[in-house]
């Protein structure tokens, strides 16, 4: 381990802007992929960056999307995530968003296709993308944020902007600027990540007919076998009976239900059963650890699936996802947090910039289970919880908004932070426009529109239908 206890005193020196820009997107995934094609739409200069070499985030490691369609089966998520979709579509990678008993909805995705088909929609709109580029320290004037210092081959050196979005999902922008943040459960627990990966050779119609025809002997969680038979690309998420027999005749797994996603492409299924508990996200030790320890569980897992999985039979190994899963880091002090209460009870904001639907669902920080809790309906996301504290000129979209740890586990699926990423591009366009820091802009504007864009607002249901 590294000596937390020594440090050396780094010398001032100046160093060279490379460039100032109207909005500032910092990380290309769901949220911030949204968000910059939001912001560009008045002709602004715009700018994302990413640390990797790629775009698309958690869409890339092999996830379903989760959470276009609520609980009543109504799409709640529309305007330009949706837009992301149908590009998918008209190149044969992505599904229709599906109904599922336990996460509301699927859209199954081509992870590479989600990475050339995001850069081609950016490029067309006119945002500048940066990879190769880390977020390493911030540029005040006070409490107002001027820019960010980034990091990459050619140095250090900074970037200025009149807006700042920070979609890195981890809050780093927002967390190097000031703004208070929380980590983790009231013990600083966080739910443990998982590295996916993918198996070839997947006979999925004999796994889907054997759970539809033999309910009791592969029992799934809250997915009634029915669901099976009418669905050739599905989830399971269960089978706990078989993950108990191969424990006990000696396989080491980490988790207690089995949990499948069949690929678009046929015979092709990600698993998502690595677990690696005390992972620090926001530490390279730790997430060096992290992707460590996942590898060396899929063997076992494998294993397993071939052992005593149908259709596994002949399986093979594919492809790792390009990095570990992260579920949990940094979440913002922002002027409201949302809560378990607001989620449960369905809760209606006047400044509802976005609305989502899927359930709390908490990977417990130890051990190997899960706990989901439905709300029966859909709940507003607030403009407000997008706010941070302290510091102006930042909002932030994506998972790490200010909200509790339980309601954090609801918010951070993908679909809805495509919905927030597209209001915090839409709120940076209206400050600059509007000549306001971006947490003053007029909430009643910025859902007008929203709505005329095509996004989906409860108060404004009519118009969207």
């Amino acid at each position: 381990m590294s000596n937390l206890q020594k440090t050396i005193t780094e010398p001032a020196r100046e160093i060279q802007v490379r460039k100032e820009v109207d909005v500032l997107v910092v990380g290309g995934g769901p949220s911030g992929i949204t968000a910059a094609l939001a912001a560009v739409e008045d002709g602004l200069n715009v700018l994302l960056l990413d640390s990797r070499s790629f775009l698309g985030g958690n869409m890339t490691i092999g996830l379903p999307i989760l959470g276009f369609l609520g609980q009543k089966g109504n799409q709640i998520i529309k305007g330009i995530p949706q837009k992301f979709i149908d590009r998918l579509k008209a190149v044969d990678a992505s599904s229709e968003h599906r109904p599922c008993p336990l996460h509301m909805s699927l859209t199954l995705v081509e992870p590479e296709a989600v990475k050339t088909v995001a850069l081609e929609m950016l490029q067309e709109a006119g945002v500048e993308v940066m990879f190769y580029t880390f977020c390493s320290d911030v540029v005040m004037e006070g409490d107002e944020l001027k820019g960010i210092i980034i990091e990459s081959k050619a140095g250090r050196e900074a970037i200025l902007a009149k807006t700042i979005i920070d979609c890195t999902g981890d809050a780093d922008v927002a967390y190097r600027s000031g703004v208070p943040c929380e980590y983790g459960n009231e013990t600083g627990g966080v739910q443990p990540p998982t590295l996916m990966f993918c198996l070839g050779g997947v006979d999925t119609e004999k796994l889907r007919l054997s759970i539809a025809e033999e309910p009791r002997t592969y029992l799934t969680d809250f997915i009634p076998a029915e669901y099976f038979g009418q669905n050739n690309q599905f989830i399971v998420v269960g089978l706990r009976s078989l993950i108990q027999k191969a424990a006990e005749e000696g396989l080491h797994l980490p988790v207690e239900r089995t949990i499948i996603i069949t690929g678009l492409r046929k015979g092709e299924a990600w698993i998502n059963m690595t677990r690696i508990n005390g992972v620090n996200g926001t530490d390279p030790e730790s997430l060096s650890h992290g992707e460590t320890e996942g590898r060396r569980q899929i063997h076992d897992i494998q294993k397993y699936l071939i052992e005593y999985v149908p259709g596994f039979e002949n399986a093979y190994f594919l492809k790792t996802a390009p990095f570990v899963g992260i579920r949990e880091t940094r979440r913002i002090n922002g002027r409201y947090t949302m809560t378990q209460e607001d989620i449960l009870s369905c809760r209606h904001f006047e400044d509802a910039i976005a609305v989502a639907s899927y359930p709390l669902d908490i990977h417990h920080p130890d051990g190997g289970g899960c706990t989901l809790t439905w709300c029966g309906d859909c709940y507003d996301i607030p403009f407000r919880s997008l706010i941070p504290q302290k510091v102006k000129n930042l909002i932030v979209a994506g998972r790490s908004i200010s909200t509790t740890h339980e309601a954090m586990s609801a918010i951070r699926v993908m679909a809805p932070c495509m919905a927030m990423g597209e209001a915090a591009g839409r709120a940076a366009k209206l400050a600059i426009r509007t000549g306001v820091q971006v947490g003053e802009v007029s909430v009643e504007q910025l859902q007008a529109e929203l709505v005329e864009s095509g996004a989906f607002l409860r108060d404004f249901e009519e118009i969207n239908e």
